[in-house]
């Protein structure tokens, strides 16, 4: 994985991706599946350095339930303006900031919440597949496991809005189940002791792993079996069609150049685009997570708390809680304010998930989200496409993305 020197040019690839994060690996892999000769370009020293790197670990395959709703006109308020809840908001004149804004109160209603999900569940069912097939050939070691996911409403009302969101996907073969609080705790016995719970989801078939640990695995078959290039420390100035090629050209001076492009760089996609005419409606919505050793009592199963807005996803021997959404905070650096609220909500949920007094590493990052919760996977023209704006589903999607990416744009099906 060593970067080529600065004065060294990397050409006559047949695609080049830029973005070596969950999703930019996930596309790298689709390709190489096809006998494509690939080039991965990222501005940091490795893969899944960014908002791939420490996300919330669960495979949420089922649960691909929209932003926007008709609940988002009561939750508008605490989105708007509160300052010390999950959800927080600094507001801008940008036009677009606003643009993204109004776009988005425009899902809010039930048909269009609707839609969305079942749009992004095609995906994630679609990606499940693909991550099987992949596992089957090579069984990279990431912390995977099958362990189900309980999503817990602390009110009847959230448990009824849960059960009309179950019977849309049911057609559909998504498992998913409401009970009762005393069943909860009886699939998941750490939740003993949560008064606050009327009912959760239950989801058997949801699945969890360590998106970075995945990401590295990936990249060294891709590398070792398929020839697949990669180039770090590639941070992307410019891109130009020329004599039937993609040319890049990055800060430091280094050129590669392809005959097809995608971009899957995350949030920053919109600002590689831009200077090629194109738009996209992209949102940063930083998120946090911290990772500590289990705790006396430790879920198995993968946990969402709704009243928090948290998760909490075993990885082996630990624990990975994710959770808080900053709208239109675009710098990644975490706030040791808002980690340490982070933590202090954890305790309050589950107090003995987690060693809390042992916390092995924190982090934040920017989730590109687009208006309607589903990604972009588009054709752009000229040998150009995108794979972007999965919001908090990048690792959920991220493998059907990249067969997307190949089949439904580039036309290698």
């Amino acid at each position: 994985m060593t970067a080529p020197a600065p004065d060294s040019a990397s050409t006559g690839h047949d695609l080049a991706i830029i973005g070596a994060g969950v999703v930019g690996v996930a596309t790298a892999w689709a390709a190489a599946q096809r006998g494509l000769s690939v080039l991965l370009l990222d501005r940091n020293d490795g893969p899944a350095q960014g908002t791939s790197f420490a996300n919330g670990a669960q495979l949420s395959y089922a649960y691909t339930d929209a932003m926007a709703g008709p609940s988002t006109w009561s939750q508008l308020p605490q989105m708007a303006f509160g300052r010390n809840g999950a959800f927080r908001t600094r507001w801008s004149a940008d036009p677009d900031f606003l643009r993204w804004g109004l776009a988005f109160l425009r899902q809010a209603s039930t048909a269009k919440l609707q839609h969305n999900t079942l749009a992004t569940l095609e995906l994630a069912l679609e990606s499940r597949l693909a991550m099987q097939s992949l596992l089957q050939q090579h069984p990279i070691a990431f912390d995977h496991a099958v362990s189900g996911k309980l999503h817990l409403y602390p009110t009847q009302e959230g448990v009824d809005g849960a059960a009309a969101m179950i019977a849309l996907k049911r057609p559909y073969g998504v498992q998913q189940h409401l009970v009762d609080a005393a069943e909860a705790v009886r699939i998941e016995p750490a939740l003993a002791g949560a008064p606050w719970l009327a009912g959760a989801v239950y989801s058997p078939d949801e699945e969890a792993g360590d998106p970075f640990r995945f990401s590295q695995g990936l990249l060294d078959v891709l590398q070792r079996d398929h020839g697949v290039q990669a180039s770090f420390g590639f941070d992307t100035r410019s891109l130009q069609r020329k004599d039937g090629q993609w040319q890049l050209q990055a800060h430091d001076g280094r050129r590669a150049s392809a005959r097809r492009l995608l971009v899957c760089a995350g949030i920053d996609s919109a600002a590689l685009l831009r200077p090629l005419g194109i738009r996209m409606p992209l949102m940063a919505i930083k998120g946090y997570s911290f990772t500590a050793p289990c705790g006396a009592n430790a879920p198995q199963v993968s946990i969402t708390d709704t009243k928090r807005k948290l998760v909490f996803c075993r990885l082996g021997h630990r624990i990975r809680v994710a959770g808080l959404a900053d709208m239109n905070h675009w710098n990644p650096t975490p706030d040791p304010a808002r980690l340490a609220q982070l933590v202090d909500m954890a305790r309050a949920s589950l107090p003995e998930a987690a060693d809390y007094s042992r916390i092995e590493s924190s982090w934040a990052g920017l989730r590109p989200v687009t208006p309607w919760s589903s990604p972009i996977i588009r054709a752009l023209g000229d040998g150009l496409g995108c794979n972007i704006g999965h919001g908090m589903l990048g690792w959920t999607l991220a493998m059907g993305s990249g067969e997307r990416a190949l089949q439904q744009l580039l036309g290698l099906g």
